[in-house]
């Protein structure tokens, strides 16, 4: 086959790159079956007609006007590799030509999970403060060191959202036998059943929790949902971890809620990334941080090229993706959560 007949694939994957996502084999695949053209967002609309036009995959998430999309006449499916799904071009339009968008954010659900049960833990028990105090030679020895432990095994739990995340950390944290109850308005009860935890409210969730995980994606409609009546309505003492996108909680009366001393909290993400240096969450008590680092592992990153590989193969031979994870037309719309300027 000559390379003027293989297949065309636009790739446009900031803030990702290919070397990023791909291992170098993977990567020779692609490049042995596709015809590759490397772009920006910024650029891809002025690309050659005939590029465009024969363009069958678009690895990446580029913002894509609805004339660009007339011009994108062969285009059979959009690999999203942020991973957050925005409203940056019109699905309508996409999904009425039978164009699919899929997104690789499974690679993310089990690394984000077990920070998340790292996060919890360390809560629990304390460590990054017992062994900064040991550094120090401030140490407090056995049952001294131990006035705020508790354990995470048969412990209340809590999952806001109930996603791929949500499911991961849920198997996560079976081992713990944890009584887990679930607050996820997408998902009928059923579903919830069938992975072994209870619904729940939101209000259910918030007040019967020792542990309260945070793992639900910004939408149009949950904005800042998670402010002070929410930490209000916590036990005393519980711990929040935030694990999916700082855009669903009010984040000064999260501060505000730890800082009274009535919950602990951690968090991946933050309102602004990277956080100003004078930020008062760097130096809140009871706060746990980490800068936004809980998925991004290479090996999640090299998990996608297997994920894109693989479902272009499945559309090659006329059927459906099955690796990566499908926009839906009723809710892709109404996804909120800012995008990574980073790795």
């Amino acid at each position: 086959m000559s390379d003027s007949s293989l297949p065309l694939v636009i790739s446009v994957p900031e803030p990702r790159t290919l070397d990023l996502i791909f291992t170098p084999p993977q990567l020779a695949r692609l490049r042995k079956n596709y015809r590759i053209v490397e772009t920006t967002p910024e650029d891809l609309a002025d690309l050659p007609a005939e590029v465009l036009a024969e363009a069958r995959y678009i690895i990446g998430q580029p913002p894509i006007a609805a004339e660009t999309l007339e011009k994108l006449k062969a285009l059979r499916c959009l690999f999203n590799v942020e991973t957050n799904l925005v409203n940056n071009m019109p699905y309508e339009t996409l999904f009425a030509r039978g164009i699919h968008v899929v997104t690789t954010g499974l690679v993310f659900a089990e690394p984000v999970a077990e920070l998340g049960l790292a996060m919890a833990l360390n809560l629990a028990r304390n460590i990054v403060d017992a062994d900064l105090a040991f550094r120090q030679g401030n140490e407090l020895w056995g049952g001294d060191g131990n006035q705020t432990a508790r354990l995470l095994s048969g412990a209340d739990v809590g999952i806001i959202g109930f996603g791929d995340l949500g499911r991961a950390l849920n198997r996560l944290l079976s081992g713990f036998r944890t009584r887990t109850k679930v607050y996820d308005p997408w998902l009928p009860p059923s579903i919830l059943v069938d992975n072994g935890v209870e619904p729940a409210s939101l209000d259910e969730v918030l007040s019967t929790s020792d542990f309260v995980f945070v793992v639900a994606s910004v939408t149009s409609e949950n904005q800042g949902f998670l402010g002070a009546d929410a930490f209000a309505k916590m036990r005393k003492g519980a711990a929040f971890i935030l694990l999916s996108r700082a855009g669903v909680v009010d984040f000064p009366a999260l501060m505000a809620a730890v800082k009274s001393g009535h919950i602990v909290a951690a968090s991946d993400v933050f309102p602004e990334e990277p956080l100003a240096k004078d930020h008062p969450v760097r130096t809140l008590p009871g706060f746990l941080r980490s800068a936004h680092r809980a998925g991004a592992l290479d090996v999640a990153f090299k998990r996608m090229g297997d994920m894109v590989l693989e479902d272009m193969d499945l559309i090659d031979r006329g059927l459906p993706p099955m690796r990566s994870k499908r926009a839906e037309r009723e809710t892709v719309s109404r996804m909120r959560s800012k995008p990574t300027d980073r790795n």
